[in-house]
This record gives C-alpha cells, structure tokens and sequence, in this order.
C-alpha cells in the first residue's frame, strides 16, 4: 500500500472525530485571546496522542505548542481557533483548527520512523490580535522547515493574495474655548483631524493598486459649546507588501505634521496593532499542495489578478519560513466571509467534506516535506527569492 494511500485511510478513520471538533469549537466561539475553552479541547486531542504540549506558548495564556519526534526538519501546522464579536465563526477557524489538527495526528501516525519533528502551533488572535506575530518574535518558529495551513473561503485558490496592514492612532491637541464668548482663543483639534481626513482622502486618489487607508474618529469632543481641545481617530493601513506599507505609514504621518502645522495643533502618530506582513506563498508547496487535493476533486486556481483576500498574521511567518494559506470554498463565489452566512457555512456539509479532503492534503505534503529534502531545499530557495 502506498504512503498516499495510508494517509487518505487514516484520515477517513479520523473523519468523524475531526468534525466533531470542529462543529464543538464552531458552537462555542472564542474572541481573541480568550480561547480557553478551544485552547483546552485542542491540546486535549493532542496529549491523548502523545504530543508533548507546552500552553502559554510565547507568554499568550490561550497559546501553546505540541510537538512528537525530534531534530529537523520540522514542519508546523499553525492552528487559528479565535472567533469574530458577534459573528462566531464567520471566518471558519474552526475547520482551520481541525484541519491542522487532523494533519498533525494523521501525519504523525503514518511516517513510520521518518527523522524530524511534527511541531503543531496554537495561534491565538488572527482577527486583530496578531497571535502568530508575536509568537515569531518570541521563537516559535524557530528551526521550522514548512508551515501549513490553510483557510476555507469562497474560492478555490493555491495561494493567498494577502496585503499588509496595520493601525495607527493619531491625536490631535489643541486648546479648549468657548465659541462664541472667545472664539479666537480655541485651536479647534476636531477640525484638524476632519482636515487629516481630507488630506488623505486626496492622497488615497494616487496610492497603488491593493494601498488604502481607512479611518474612524474615536474621539470628537465633548460638547457643542466647547471647541474641542483634544480629537482622535484611528486609522487602518493597507498595502501589497510590506516595503509598500512602511511607505504608507510615513506618507500618513507626514500628512499629520502637516495639518497640525497648519492649524496650529499638536499631533501624536502612534502605532495602534500588531503589524501583519505580506503573504509570501511558498509555490513549491503551494503547488504540492494543490496536487494532492486535486486526487479529492477539488481544484486550486491561481487568484483573480488585482483581488485582495484581507490581511493575515501567517504574513509573519511566511517571510521566515516556508509557507502554505490556500483557500478552499466551502461556500459560492457570490458569498462572503464575516457574514452570518459563512458562518453557518462553516458547519454545513459541504464544509465537513472540505474538511477531510484538507486533512489529507495536508497530511501528505507534511509527509513530503519530511521526507524529500530537495523539496525542502526548493522551497527554501523559493522564499530567498520572494524576500523583500
């Protein structure tokens, strides 16, 4: 029997259990970097299997790692499992957890004394928290060879067209006055941030394709009859790539000391995120990848040219390591996600068949990975060429 073969058996005989987390974390979601209770169920699983698990991976409380075998290569599964405020699990975190998961017990099972390390990786706070960023700062990803994951959508995509974002909040202080008693005396902080607004409104006419910035005021004021002293607003930065975003963020903050110059305030730009970098897919497993799931009859295209898909954390990873975040639908291309409909997407049929045809997939490039050193090789090679 072929290795192929094996791992799409030990999966089907992994199926059901598999979806039972999945569908467990799907009706009791978790927002970012309160998922103690998915965090529990996940590393549960895991010890049951004999993973060695450590918890409050990177001092996160709902982080951990869980790790069988030793030495290189390695290859990790980043695990997502944070829900949306209000929306559940409108992006699907659930079957990214499950699908990572599944691969690390699947592929644990079948390898059969292949040297090296099956590393699984609990990423807590994608939406917004930046789990997998702090947690490359702190080491985690150290020594590993390949990170795999992938995330359901409404298209079927080999690889990410992932941006990098940021926030920034910018204050603007001025001085406080009665309107109309003194009016010459107030500095009018409120209208310096409508005036930052404008400037980059013109500015945003000229940025290049897949750049924007998006702002809301956070504080205005505290009543009609005071020109406001102090206003403030947050402001969401995107860009291709990473290069691009730094450009962005001084292009904003030049645009700030502008206006405070011309108004007369006084204005602080600070970073208000954990920065999320550019996807940087790994083509060589991309492209492994796609294979494999191509036996299950689901095909990868290359993404629509000019589509972004939003920003990810697993930006992070994948300037330092090879790197895998496929789509697959598990919904129609008419659909989105963050909506209550993919929400319920996520624990629908279609999305338990998404579900088993990942874990394979995923299974079988792990394998390959741990097995092929010239494939790692390439897709070292690979990521040297796309670093910025």
């Amino acid at each position: 029997m072929s290795l192929y073969q094996r791992i799409r058996e030990e999966t089907e005989r992994r199926a059901d259990a598999l979806w039972t987390v999945a569908t467990a974390l799907h009706a009791d979601p978790e927002t970012a970097f309160a998922e103690h209770r998915a965090a529990k169920l996940l590393t549960g699983e895991l010890e049951r299997a004999g993973f060695a698990v450590r918890r409050e991976a990177a001092g996160l409380p709902t982080a951990f790692t869980a790790r069988s075998g030793e030495g290189r290569p390695v290859v990790a599964f980043p695990l997502e499992y944070d829900a949306l405020p209000g929306l559940g699990h409108a992006c699907g975190h659930n079957l990214i957890a499950a699908a990572g998961l599944g691969a690390a017990l699947v592929t644990e099972a079948v390898r059969d004394g292949t040297g090296g390390t099956v590393l699984v990786v609990g990423t807590p706070a994608e939406e917004g928290g930046g789990g997998k960023a702090l947690e490359v700062e702190a080491g985690v990803f150290d020594g590993v060879d390949a990170a795999l994951m992938f995330h359901p959508g409404v298209y079927d995509w080999v690889r990410a067209p992932l941006t990098a974002q940021e926030q920034y909040r910018v204050g603007f202080r001025g001085r406080a006055a009665h309107p109309t008693g003194s009016p010459t005396e107030g500095i009018d902080a409120l209208a310096a941030l409508i005036e930052l607004f404008n400037v980059l409104s013109a500015l945003g006419r000229r940025l290049p394709e897949g750049s924007h910035v998006q702002g809301i005021i956070t504080q205005g004021g505290t009543a009609t009859n005071i020109v406001p002293e102090y206003a403030e607003g947050r402001f969401g930065l995107r860009a291709v790539t990473t290069a691009a975003l730094d450009e962005l963020a001084e292009q904003v903050r030049t645009a700030a000391e502008g206006v405070a110059l011309a108004t007369g305030t006084a204005v602080t730009v600070e970073r208000a995120s954990v920065r999320y970098e550019h996807f940087r897919d790994s083509s060589v497993l991309s492209e492994r990848f796609a294979g494999h799931l191509d036996r299950a009859g689901i095909a990868l295209t290359a993404p629509t040219p000019g589509v972004y898909l939003g920003s990810s954390d697993i930006g992070n990873v994948s300037g330092r390591v090879p790197a895998i975040h496929p789509f697959v639908a598990i919904m129609g291309a008419d659909g989105s996600d963050h909506t209550p409909e993919f929400a319920e997407a996520a624990a629908s049929q279609r999305a338990r068949g998404v579900l088993t045809a990942v874990v394979e997939a995923l299974a079988c490039t792990a394998v390959d990975v741990l097995r092929d050193a010239d494939l790692r090789g390439r897709a070292w090679a690979d990521l040297l060429l796309t670093a910025d």
